[in-house]
């Protein structure tokens, strides 16, 4: 069983998705996969070197996110020709690695699933939902960015009713660790069950 698991940065959803690797899931996380495909001495990051220069690598050769996330976040044009380069090659990793998964249920966590279509056939969708105000503070408070950074990536990102409304289940993340970690349970068990 596929499962996509979306949310929003901050949003909680690597908490339910560790929970379910812990039931016994497999989980692959495309953002790790984003990073894998553009590692040094790949394809993906010769192409992205072909198109903006190696002003994007470090001394070692391999990429700058932040450098190259500086000359594309606030351009869309540019921003485009970056996810034409990632997005085709992470779409390639996740159906490899979904197809060699050697677990019953396999958990997709695609943070962009509404944005970006995926080749992938789900069987069950599963959204993480909180207000972009908590969502803000938990970047603050785990990832060390300043209120202003974090405001303007929760902005970046389409809002959680476009995530929701493609989703079967909806965890609304905004509540004690012990309620988030209870429905995420509940809704495993109803995909153990093949409901």
């Amino acid at each position: 069983m596929l499962v996509a698991l979306t949310g929003g940065i901050g949003s909680g959803k690597s908490t339910v998705a560790a929970r379910w690797v812990e039931l016994g899931a497999t989980e692959i996380d495309a953002d790790v996969l984003a990073r894998e495909v553009v590692a040094k001495g790949t394809a993906g990051l010769r192409s992205i070197v072909e198109h903006f220069s190696e002003s994007v690598l470090d001394a070692d050769g391999s990429l700058d996110r932040a450098k190259l996330a500086g000359l594309v976040f606030n351009d869309q044009q540019q921003r485009k020709i970056l996810e034409g380069i990632i997005h085709p090659l992470v779409q390639k990793a996740a159906k490899e690695r979904t197809a060699a998964a050697q677990t019953e249920i396999v958990v997709y966590t695609i943070p962009l699933l509404a944005e970006v279509s995926s080749p992938l056939q789900f069987d069950h969708v599963v959204a993480v939902s909180c207000p972009a105000t908590v969502r803000i503070d938990r970047l603050v408070a785990t990832r060390g960015m300043t209120k202003e950074e974090a405001a303007a990536r929760v902005a970046a990102q389409l809002d959680d009713s476009a995530r929701e409304a493609l989703a079967d289940f909806v965890i609304n993340s905004d509540c004690p660790l012990d309620e988030l970690l209870a429905e995420a349970d509940r809704i495993y068990s109803q995909f153990e069950v093949g409901s």
